[in-house]
């Protein structure tokens, strides 16, 4: 995989998946330019680049600024585009904030690509919240879209976008529909990514991991190092212009069974079953897990990170560093 002196933009640069990006990205000898808003109420912080600081250059701006992003976008080769909204219940609390960041201002960075950079390539990366309550499993990307809630459907406007200027203006852009994502470097400090950072927390500090419902529900997870392969494999594959591609695992697991997995990973531990808060319950889409055959065989990607093995990485690396990341 050749970024050597690539010129790179990571939008979110300094939340969860971007910086492990950029770590990757500057280990392959790219030139990364990182921004990031570090609103407090979205995943960026500081102590995600503590090791990279003086190798990227960091841009503390926001992807509502069109004038910012038309600078920042003008001679790079490699769009990035991670910066969104992903609380799914602050989109149904606060929508306008959500239409802003996951739609308009996603409009307005493919618009300076087209004025002042149409030569670069974007993955962005997407949900498989939007496909909704799935009719079948594992779900591929042939399956209807039903969002349940704001974020899904702000965040298929932002594909296709993505995909509208990749047809009529030549932009080369793909679409990643990430699945539950978990790692070094995740918001932990409450749920507004994803439900594991909640739990990977509580286990560290011997509160009861909480399970929703009667904690039947299956789910596939994707570690943060094999996210990162596939953003870099849609990033420099000809044949993914235009497409949209489902990540995803082998390894599918109840809540129920996942929260034992974390319990016996050796640090203690125990878990509860709680009743499922109605605002949650509105929006909850059951059993998902995603079909990753057509990224397997069109980009060679396939996860090789175990669900174990990433547990316990995950969790070793708050065990260490967790004041950085409780508030």
């Amino acid at each position: 995989m050749t970024f050597v002196e690539s010129r790179v933009l990571i939008t979110g640069g300094l939340g969860f998946i971007g910086s492990n990006l950029a770590r990757r990205l500057v280990d392959l000898g790219a030139n990364v330019t990182l921004v990031d808003s570090l609103l407090p109420q979205y995943g960026g912080n500081r102590f995600n680049i503590v090791d990279l600081e003086s190798a990227v250059t960091v841009h503390i701006g926001d992807v509502r600024d069109p004038d910012a992003m038309l600078h920042l976008l003008r001679d790079k080769e490699y769009l990035f585009n991670l910066a969104a909204q992903t609380s799914h219940r602050d989109s149904m609390s606060d929508p306008q904030t959500d239409l802003e960041i996951n739609v308009t201002a996603q409009l307005s960075m493919l618009e300076a690509c087209r004025k002042v950079n149409p030569a670069v390539r974007i993955v962005f990366a997407s949900t498989r919240q939007l496909y909704g309550k799935p009719d079948y499993l594992p779900v591929d990307e042939r399956h209807p879209i039903r969002p349940v809630d704001i974020n899904g459907i702000h965040k298929l406007a932002g594909e296709w976008y993505h995909r509208l200027y990749h047809a009529v203006y030549g932009i080369r852009a793909c679409v990643l529909r990430l699945t539950n994502t978990y790692g070094q470097g995740m918001r932990v400090k409450d749920a507004r990514q994803m439900f594991l950072g909640i739990w990977v927390r509580r286990l560290v500090e011997g509160q009861p991991i909480q399970v929703f419902g009667d904690g039947s529900q299956m789910r596939d997870f994707n570690h943060v190092d094999d996210c990162v392969d596939a953003l870099l494999l849609a990033a420099q594959s000809h044949v993914a212009y235009g497409k949209v591609y489902n990540l995803g695992s082998a390894e599918v697991i109840s809540l129920n069974d996942l929260a034992q997995l974390m319990v016996n990973l050796g640090y203690g531990g125990v878990y509860e079953m709680v009743p499922f808060p109605p605002d949650r319950k509105a929006i909850d889409i059951g059993d998902y897990y995603g079909d990753f055959t057509l990224i397997q065989r069109e980009l060679g990607w396939l996860p090789k990170v175990s669900l174990s093995g990433g547990l316990k990485k995950t969790v070793d690396f708050y065990r260490q560093h967790a004041r950085h990341y409780w508030e």
